[in-house]
């Protein structure tokens, strides 16, 4: 940088700052260092620059499982996020475990990675309330009343109302739901919008509908459960899933026991994975709004890299139904 400094008559200051694209460098300057960096054959080093900074460019995203469609489509979409402000972001499956997830907030991955973002699972909603928070971390998951981080959550509970209301609207009256486990979080919050959209339209809770499924991740939770609803013999004309994996599960046993969907049961899931346009059939589904949670995530966490101070920022994500076959909406042409 040097070198280049005085081939151009400039300051190694004004080579930084044409090089950093700072405003306020004469135009007539900027032509000359970037004449004399083509010239020199200047190149930044990053590697450099980061021992510097005392950064090392590296962000990471723990997550419960890569196998569960959900967190494979929100992985893509954050690695995307992270490469357009400079980051390289490293993919960190915790296995939903209780010490993976804390090792995420405590900082002791410090001098590997900037910042993190987190989806727990194993660490409940009581955990993390006000819990200490070591170096950026943005958290994902159920809204907290109290978080120790940044947030950026879903609208579980409207999402999930607007997924029931759309079965009503069709005059379907006997919705099973699939997903209900009592865990505090985004599953309750879920099963509550699912009451609401009941209540609203004056359609009695059946608790022979509301069907636990403990393991999320899953396609085989949705079938067991899609299992016990037939085998127990309760009506029903539709089946709402608290997410596309096992909404898949679901429509796989409703297969094999001769039941046509939609025109028997209807089916919607929750998170509009990839994989949800290429179910049998189509499968209809909540978009949660994956790209803004990725994007925001991601923004949130280079502010705080950056020295942004102060309280914990919540931001809800918006949502939108995507309707396909699994409901009776149009049929879609694969491409």
């Amino acid at each position: 940088m040097a070198d280049v400094a005085v081939a151009a008559g400039v300051s190694v200051k004004t080579v930084s700052n044409v090089l950093a694209e700072h405003p306020g460098v004469r135009e007539e300057t900027r032509a000359r260092v970037l004449t004399a960096v083509d010239a020199l054959g200047y190149r930044l080093n990053p590697a450099a620059s980061r021992l510097r900074s005392g950064r090392t460019g590296v962000i990471a995203f723990a997550l419960p499982h890569l196998y569960q469609p959900y967190f494979g489509d929100v992985a893509e979409r954050v690695i995307a996020e992270g490469e357009r402000h400079g980051y390289t972001v490293v993919i960190e499956p915790t296995d939903a475990l209780l010490a993976r997830e804390r090792a995420v907030l405590s900082g002791g991955r410090a001098q590997q990675v900037d910042g993190a973002i987190l989806s727990p699972a194993a660490l409940g909603v009581i955990d993390l309330q006000g819990l200490h928070v070591e170096g950026p971390v943005v958290l994902l998951g159920a809204r907290l009343d109290d978080p120790p981080a940044d947030q950026v959550v879903m609208d579980d509970r409207g999402a999930s109302r607007t997924a029931v209301a759309h079965l009503l609207a069709a005059g379907r009256t006997r919705i099973a739901a699939v997903g209900t486990t009592q865990d505090g979080g985004s599953a309750d919050e879920r099963e509550a919008g699912y009451r609401d959209a009941l209540t609203a339209a004056g359609v009695p809770v059946d608790p022979a509908l509301l069907l636990d499924a403990p393991d999320w991740d899953r396609r085989s939770s949705g079938a067991a459960a899609a299992v016990r609803l037939l085998d127990s013999g309760a009506p029903f004309d539709a089946v709402f899933c608290f997410n596309d994996a096992m909404a898949f599960g679901v429509l796989r046993v409703l297969a094999s026991r001769g039941l046509r969907v939609p025109e028997d049961v209807a089916v919607v899931g929750f998170d509009n994975t990839e994989q949800s346009r290429f179910s049998t059939p189509p499968l209809t589904s909540v978009d949660p709004g994956q790209e803004q949670i990725a994007r925001t995530a991601v923004d949130l966490l280079v502010r705080r890299i950056e020295g942004r101070t102060g309280a914990p920022e919540v931001v809800v994500a918006d949502h939108h139904l995507v309707v396909r076959e699994s409901s009776g909406g149009p049929r879609t042409p694969v491409v």
